[in-house]
């Protein structure tokens, strides 16, 4: 019963990143972190768009519609709030009421207390936060561990794609990952179970070293 009551409260994602989420997707009333990426921010986006879901940016003052849009990000159901000053607790917890998932930068600085109540209320709407940077209350936190561009030869050529390491960390510790194209992160949203292109590290069957068949040679640091 329990399994069944989550995957009906779960908003689809692509399945690059159905992979590695706790339950193969973004859960309705959960809150998720993404550490140093607007891309990948987009891409949990782009899933629940592109069903129909309503979505809203609030304090991204630079976020691209051109770029959400190739995402796949459906841009007659996006709110766009660039700055809400010293009201982003009030515009945020109004946001949540109306729509299906929330992208933000939270404050520096907001009471534990705030925290709490916009968690609860996120449970109570059944709308899902992502938050560029820290999120203490983050149900995962994802993040481009590695990442490499190719296309480029001995000082000539175009770049063509990029490829990244992924991880999705749990609070529990437990930490998840995959290997994908910037393509992958623009497929068609899934609310399938995680295929084995993503792993547990030390889990039995994962590899010994960060390469994979489907990510050859082994990447770099981005900087």
């Amino acid at each position: 019963m329990q399994a069944v009551t989550l995957d009906s409260r779960r908003l689809p994602t692509v399945p690059a990143l159905a992979r590695i989420l706790p339950g193969g997707g973004l859960q309705s009333g959960g809150s998720y972190a993404v550490r140093n990426s607007t891309s990948l921010a987009m891409a949990l986006l782009a899933g629940p768009s592109a069903t129909g879901a309503w979505c809203s940016v609030i304090g991204l003052p630079d976020f691209s519609v051109e770029a959400a849009q190739g995402f796949g990000i459906n841009l007659e159901r996006l709110i766009l709030v660039p700055d809400p000053g010293s009201q982003w607790l009030t515009v945020t917890a109004a946001l949540v009421d109306v729509v299906s998932i929330v992208l933000t930068r939270a404050p520096e600085h907001l009471a534990p207390t705030e925290w709490a109540r916009l968690k609860a209320r996120l449970r109570q709407r059944g709308a899902a936060l992502i938050t560029l940077g820290s999120w203490k209350q983050s149900d995962s936190t994802l993040g481009v561990a590695e990442s490499a561009w190719e296309g480029l030869g001995s000082g000539t050529g175009h770049l063509r794609s990029r490829r990244m390491k992924i991880t999705a960390t749990q609070p529990s510790g437990r930490l998840r990952h995959a290997y994908v194209g910037l393509a992958d992160l623009q497929g068609t949203p899934t609310g399938g179970s995680a295929p084995s292109a993503a792993y547990t590290p030390g889990a039995p069957g994962a590899p010994d070293s960060g390469t994979h068949t489907l990510f050859e040679p082994q990447l770099v640091r981005s900087s």
